[in-house]
């Protein structure tokens, strides 16, 4: 099994657990993690989620065992181009080469980064909501030195992450990030002590967990769905997509305050 989940009340682990081979990815793996990511967007009871890799790695990227064999052009074109490729209309998109980076989730993820996230590994920790890593953790583009292209969203999430030039900079020199660089630059939340990341960002996941959801949904869902708009259009947005969890949960939690619960800023007193 190359994907464990484990659950703690509303918070659920996803767990990529190649360790043999640092957690680089193959198509039985890519397929086990966009399972288990639907699964807890599905799941009523399930409210963040968490991304770890077991063994002291994130993910190493792309399995290049396995990309070795795509060099047969018949193999290439059916597992990659025709496999992977994006549909026409509106039918949903496929999975990514390393599995969820092409899902569009409607519930918070954090990455917890230990060890490498290197290549594809980057990209997969670019497409969570929010990165905490380890103080030994690091980023990179190592794939550059392979003549293996991003696949994987991190040509579109670096820019809008870190702007334009730096993102060109780390793509295309492919140099290793080191964690203190990525919490300077944007590109994580938070640095914990090695080893630590699993528990912080579960601490992370536990807190947004306690709070009402639509709101929470509604914030995140404005972060990404007013990104490129003007001004206009995305006060338009944001005001159409708060108004409706307002409706459902903004008026009880204010009348909540108003009977003194939550006062003087506590997040400990407000159920």
């Amino acid at each position: 099994m190359t994907v464990r989940i484990e659950k703690s009340g509303a918070v659920t682990t996803i767990i990529n657990d190649r360790i043999e081979a640092r957690n680089a990815g193959d198509p039985e793996t890519a397929d086990a993690l966009v399972d288990a990511f639907l699964a807890f967007d599905a799941d009523p009871d399930a409210r963040v989620a968490v991304f770890w890799g077991a063994g002291g790695a994130f993910c190493a990227g792309w399995d290049l065992k396995y990309a070795a064999t795509l060099a047969d052009r018949d193999r290439f074109q059916s597992d990659i181009v025709e496999g992977l490729a994006f549909p026409q209309g509106s039918a949903p998109a496929p999975r990514g080469p390393l599995g969820p980076s092409r899902l569009e989730l409607s519930k918070p993820v954090i990455g917890a980064i230990e060890g490498p996230a290197v290549a594809g590994g980057m990209e997969l920790a670019l497409w969570c909501d929010v990165r905490v890593m380890a103080a030994t953790a690091y980023f990179g583009v190592y794939c550059r030195r392979w003549g293996i292209p991003l696949l994987d969203g991190g040509t579109v999430r670096l820019p809008r992450l870190v702007g334009v030039g730096r993102a060109m900079e780390i793509i295309l020199t492919g140099r290793k990030v080191d964690a203190d660089e990525a919490l300077r630059i944007g590109l994580c939340e938070k640095v914990v002590p090695t080893g630590g990341a699993r528990a912080a960002a579960e601490e992370m996941a536990q807190l947004i967990a306690s709070f009402p959801q639509a709101a929470v949904h509604a914030d995140r869902r404005n972060v990404y769905e007013t990104h490129g708009l003007g001004i206009r259009d995305a006060l338009k947005r944001e005001w159409a997509n708060g108004l409706e969890a307002h409706h459902k949960e903004g008026a009880a939690g204010a009348a909540r305050f108003a009977r003194g619960q939550g006062r003087h800023g506590s997040f400990t007193d407000i159920a």
